[in-house]
């Protein structure tokens, strides 16, 4: 199977997928008459240095990355104390992964809808 963003339903239909790399080209308050609550980075990147996080990690969820990494250190060599902390980091980890996927059908069906009414230029 697979990603289908690097997948077969890139390849087969680009004119109606949104390429991952590539910026949005509808407005991110389409849709949401009430506006939209802006993502905010909470851990500063002096934090995340000092850490040490990888870069892959420093995303919305590196302030809760944080509380865990520092209760795996206090609580050494018992981590299993920190269940609680290591739980809260994989529950944003799937919010944010849940979000980006919103945001991906979104995208989709706004280039669908704009296809079908005759918007999107074809592309080959």
């Amino acid at each position: 199977m697979g990603n289908t963003m690097n997948g077969i339903n890139y390849k087969l239909h680009k004119d109606v997928t949104p390429h991952p790399t590539q910026q949005s080209k509808y407005d991110p308050l389409y849709g949401f008459p009430d506006g939209r609550k802006e993502k905010e980075m909470i851990a500063s990147e002096e934090e995340m240095y000092s850490a040490k996080i990888p870069l892959d990690k420093r995303d919305y969820c590196a302030h809760v990355l944080l509380n865990y990494l520092k209760c795996r250190k206090e609580q050494w060599p018992w981590v299993y104390k920190c269940h609680h902390e290591k739980h809260d980091y994989l529950h944003c980890e799937y919010n944010e992964y849940i979000d980006r996927m919103k945001d991906y059908e979104r995208e989709r069906r706004l280039m669908v809808r704009d296809k079908r009414l005759g918007r999107l230029a074809a592309s080959g």
